[in-house]
């Protein structure tokens, strides 16, 4: 018994042609961006990206090593980003790994102290000296998440700081190393900070591989 295919007609809006080029120009555009991503230290030094890659994840795997953990935070899609990629390193690349992005925790700590708090009140409580902070916000101005970095670095928390749009932003002088994103667009700035902390633990695992005999 053979069963019949059934396609779909797709109309055209006036509008349609559009579609597709707009995809094609925000795809264009994030991969302009990766080249574009700025490095500094607290103190506006500006890094290489391939130095600040090397020594922020040479830093986490030390600090893991030595008994600490990691930290992810962020808001919305940031927050996706955190829980991903707490899972993704400690999972994958078998370093201890935690984020705070769960709906009791947030609903309880904003109800009883403020959203501005959600954050630093588990990291008051749960952040060890030695632990790294990565912090996440797209505009760098998110209040709660500039209050968690400033609990994290009292308790001795090491910070690694992702935002973009204004490129004056406070959180981004705030980390040891501050990945910043020249972009006023929340989809190139969300991806580009995956993309970079992706590739952090990408390398890590890569150098864990046994090397590949030649032939």
């Amino acid at each position: 018994m053979t069963k019949q295919l059934h396609t779909v007609e797709v109309k055209k809006t006036p509008h349609a042609s559009s579609y597709g080029s707009g995809a094609l120009q925000f795809i264009r555009k994030l991969n302009l961006i990766c080249d574009q991503i700025l490095v500094t230290e607290c103190q506006g030094h500006v890094l290489g990206l391939g130095e600040a890659l090397t020594e922020a994840m040479m830093h986490m795997i030390f600090r893991c090593k030595e008994g600490s953990k990691l930290i992810f935070i962020g808001n919305g899609g940031s927050a996706a980003i955190s829980s991903h990629q707490a899972v993704d390193y400690w999972k994958n690349g078998g370093l201890e790994a935690v984020a705070f992005n769960d709906a009791s925790l947030l609903t309880c700590i904003s109800n009883d102290y403020g959203y501005e708090r959600v954050f630093a009140e588990p990291i008051k409580r749960f952040a060890k000296p030695g632990d790294c902070l990565l912090a996440i916000s797209s505009s760098g101005k998110s209040p709660n998440i500039l209050r968690a970095v400033e609990t994290a670095q009292k308790v001795g928390c090491e910070v690694i700081t992702f935002s973009g749009f204004d490129p004056l932003n406070p959180l981004r002088s705030l980390g040891r190393w501050n990945f910043f994103v020249p972009s006023y667009s929340y989809g190139i700035v969300e991806i580009t900070h995956l993309t970079v902390i992706h590739a952090l633990l990408e390398s890590y695992i890569a150098s864990k591989a046994p090397a590949k005999m030649e032939r």
